[in-house]
């Protein structure tokens, strides 16, 4: 029997609310995974130096203390995927969240599946296929460009070697849509409007700072960007094999 039985994901819920931390519980329980509550950083520290979760789901408010600095104090102890819950006006604070590193954004109120679709997509990418984290039936092309892979039935992308190159689930989901749309000049708002959830609450200013952040991880010089270029006042457009690229 227990050859059958598969461990559920622990996901940490970091919320000062306890309506949503139970809301929270209830609704990951129920799709496979097991919640571990928490009102703050203080008792996230509690379960010790390493503790045994596979994701921090964490409030950007939190009473007395801010989301932020809890998700900078993990980033520096540990390699776990971090989910950010936010609310409407956050946005200086989401900008600063993309730049410390925040796997993804859920914006409240949130819509719960699409809360648990998140949270499995980003679990996938750090290759936490457990519990109920299934594959994505649609994603099943490799595309390249230049000398990388976009793996999208594992959501990662490879470099030359093969090693992989790390890529947050708004990064990932940004360069997808590029792939999916080369050499066409895809003006702002509609970015803003085709790539999503991830990114269909943010702000001119972030999409800037997913485009500097995908820069840094596909170009080989980042200021002369010869795949992911800017069209000035049309939009940008993505060239996975420029003029001259050894194929």
């Amino acid at each position: 029997m227990e050859d059958f039985m598969e461990r559920r994901a622990r996901i940490a819920i970091v919320d000062d609310d306890p309506t949503i931390r139970q809301s929270l519980s209830d609704l990951l329980f129920a799709n496979g995974f097991e919640p571990v509550p928490l009102r703050g950083s203080h008792d996230y520290f509690a379960l010790g130096a390493d503790p045994d979760l596979d994701l921090a789901l964490i409030d950007l408010r939190l009473d007395g203390e801010s989301g932020l600095t809890l998700t900078m104090s993990i980033r520096q102890r540990q390699d776990l995927p971090v989910v950010m819950l936010t609310g409407v006006g956050d946005e200086t604070d989401k900008i600063v969240g993309l730049e410390t590193g925040a796997d993804d954004y859920i914006l409240k109120p949130f819509n719960p599946r699409e809360l648990v679709a998140r949270v499995r997509a980003v679990l996938r990418r750090y290759g936490h296929n457990i519990g109920h984290v299934l594959p994505s039936p649609s994603a099943t092309e490799n595309m390249d460009f230049g000398d990388k892979l976009l793996d999208r039935e594992s959501r990662q992308l490879f470099d030359a070697t093969g090693d992989e190159v790390h890529l947050t689930n708004a990064e990932y989901r940004l360069l997808e849509y590029l792939l999916l749309h080369p050499n066409e000049i895809i003006p702002r708002p509609r970015l803003l409007a085709e790539i999503g959830s991830d990114l269909s609450h943010y702000v001119d200013r972030t999409i800037d700072v997913l485009i500097l952040r995908l820069r840094r991880k596909i170009e080989s010089v980042p200021s002369k960007p010869v795949h992911l270029q800017t069209r000035r006042g049309q939009g940008y457009i993505f060239v996975p094999h420029p003029q001259g690229d050894a194929r």
